[in-house]
């Protein structure tokens, strides 16, 4: 569980969105806007700026100034929509979008993610066409006020950082396993050959070199990074380059955040405008969990003499299709959400024992049973419980056959981080058991283990990893409405799936039927009679991100 700052609300700027530097290679015929905003600080505006580089691609390597193919249109749960980079290789905003098929139909905005159920990848040798998972949304990854924090899916970075860095130089921007000095050495090329001409350069204060220094005369005050960002690319080695490369594009995602008021308590929802409307606490006190301050929260609520609705002329929503409302059945659904305990025949949702407020993420891991209905679906009921998974020593023993590839094993077959597939039994997503005890990626095991041994001692590897097994990172759950579909495998479509789904895992785990589910599913008691209830709950999450 993250810890948290005392109960002011912590401070932090509405990410802006903008349109993208390569507007006018896409063909969209405008103008590009200018860099980010001019309130924001160099090394947010310069992380933007990286984070739009289309040239560290290792396509573009390989074919400087050809667009990527993959581009050529943006897959979606249907038909695909025309691609917005299609002019353009693989950079870091071709699969976190947010306002650039805004306005075309079947669109519209994205908390920073796509609209596919996977994401497609630049061709290489190996065949792959997707990425593995479903693209996570950006926004609000790292709250302020939390630490600890373990990123992706499966918890393999322990910063955003080195999550960076592996993107950079992985297989979603083409580079394969074995090729991460190739893909560093080049990234730092890109860099170091910047001459400034570029689109984004003329936008972002010129030449890397000049910017990334920081001290030249003349250089607009807006891009002179401050002196921990700095680095001369001329006496700098690869790695370094790289590592200031993924300071200033983390800094820029840790920036990303929903809308929040000048104290830094959100404000952007139907919520969040029902609890000041109501004097409600907005988040935890000094020392408090989110989990105790959820609770504390669902006792306020109910001890509301008189109930303030949030009703027309409170509010209204320009980018989803919804009234800013927050009615009794939002009221309803939100105290379904917020129970965490029913008899046998009552309901409760539990769902803040792992989606607990003000964030509605507890950044943990979490088994709901969602692998193992994938991969019944495609080769039988109880086929999942039957597939054999290596203990610790096993696995460890043979990383090739049992491991995703890694620098230091670019064989690994990825068995158990692959999509289920009716032509491959015996592949699956195992989520962070693919990450815990791997001696390959040393920087998250410590908090991953604790994020499994949850205080308790001694706690081994050995003993946590069955604990891991299809556990994925909890999604926070602001602003659904734009970032579907949903799950780790972009599975569902909608929240009404996803809220079947949390009917029918929860009976399983009661039942004893359901591989290593999380403690905490066998408590989610959800009647049809409530879904109406939670749908507009979770609606009610929503706000014009922008």
């Amino acid at each position: 569980m993250p810890t948290f700052l005392p109960s002011a609300c912590r401070t932090q700027r509405l990410a802006r969105s903008v349109l993208l530097a390569f507007a006018i290679l896409a063909g969209f015929g405008q103008s590009p806007a200018s860099a980010g905003d001019e309130s924001d600080p160099p090394e947010i505006a310069i992380g933007e700026r990286l984070f739009l580089e289309t040239r560290f691609a290792q396509s573009w390597a390989e074919r400087p100034g050809q667009p990527d193919p993959v581009l050529q249109t943006a897959p979606t749960t249907g038909e695909p929509l025309p691609g917005p980079f299609r002019y353009a290789t693989i950079s870091c905003r071709a699969c976190h979008l947010v306002d650039e098929l805004r306005d075309v139909a079947g669109g519209g905005m994205r908390t920073y993610t796509d609209f596919a159920r996977r994401s497609p990848i630049p061709s290489r040798p190996d065949g792959r066409r997707f990425a593995g998972r479903n693209s996570q949304a950006l926004v609000d990854a790292a709250p302020p006020g939390t630490a600890g924090l373990l990123f992706h899916h499966d918890g393999e970075f322990a910063s955003l950082e080195d999550l960076v860095v592996a993107t950079l130089t992985g297989r979603n921007f083409g580079w394969l396993p074995g090729e991460q000095a190739q893909a560093r050495a080049y990234v730092a090329s890109v860099i170091r050959g910047d001459d400034g001409s570029g689109e984004l350069a003329r936008e972002f204060g010129g030449a890397y070199r000049v910017v990334l220094a920081g001290t030249r005369p003349g250089l607009p005050a807006r891009f002179r990074l401050p002196e921990k960002f700095r680095i001369d690319v001329d006496q700098a080695g690869d790695a370094q380059i790289m590592a200031a490369v993924a300071r200033l594009v983390a800094a820029y995602l840790a920036d990303l955040s929903f809308a929040r008021d000048p104290a830094g308590c959100y404000t952007g929802s139907p919520y969040d405008a029902f609890l000041k409307k109501n004097g409600l606490p907005r988040q935890p006190a000094n020392r408090e969990t989110p989990g105790e301050y959820s609770r504390r929260l669902l006792v306020a609520v109910n001890a509301l003499p008189a109930v303030r609705f949030v009703e027309a002329g409170d509010g209204k929503f320009v980018s989803h299709h919804q009234s800013f409302a927050f009615g009794a059945t939002e009221l309803a659904g939100m105290k379904l959400f917020f129970a965490r305990s029913a008899g046998p025949s009552g309901s409760a949702g539990n769902c803040v024992a792992c989606h607990p407020a003000p964030h509605f993420t507890d950044f943990g891991f979490h088994n709901t049973g969602a692998t193992q209905v994938a991969y019944d679906a495609l080769h039988g009921k109880g086929a999942f419980l039957d597939l054999r998974i290596p203990p610790l020593a096993e696995r460890n023993a043979d990383p090739e056959r049992w491991l995703p590839a890694s620098e230091s094993h670019p064989s690994g077959s990825g068995r158990f981080r692959a999509p289920a597939a009716a032509d491959r039994p015996g592949e699956t997503d195992l989520g962070a058991w693919n990450v815990l005890g791997n001696p390959d990626l040393p920087r998250p095991q410590q908090r991953l283990l604790a994020k499994f041994c949850n205080g308790k001692l001694p706690c081994s590897v050995s003993e946590q990893l069955p604990r891991a097994i299809a556990a994925f990172r909890t999604p926070g759950l602001r602003d659904l409405g734009h970032s579907a579909p949903y799950l780790h495998d972009g599975s569902l479509d909608s929240l009404q799936a996803v809220l079947d789904l949390y009917r029918h895992t929860p009976l399983g785990a009661r039942e004893g039927v359901l591989r290593n589910p999380d403690p905490e599913l066998a408590g989610v008691r959800i009647g049809e009679e409530n879904v109406s209830a939670l749908l507009a709950f979770l609606r009610a999450l929503n706000e014009d991100y922008d």
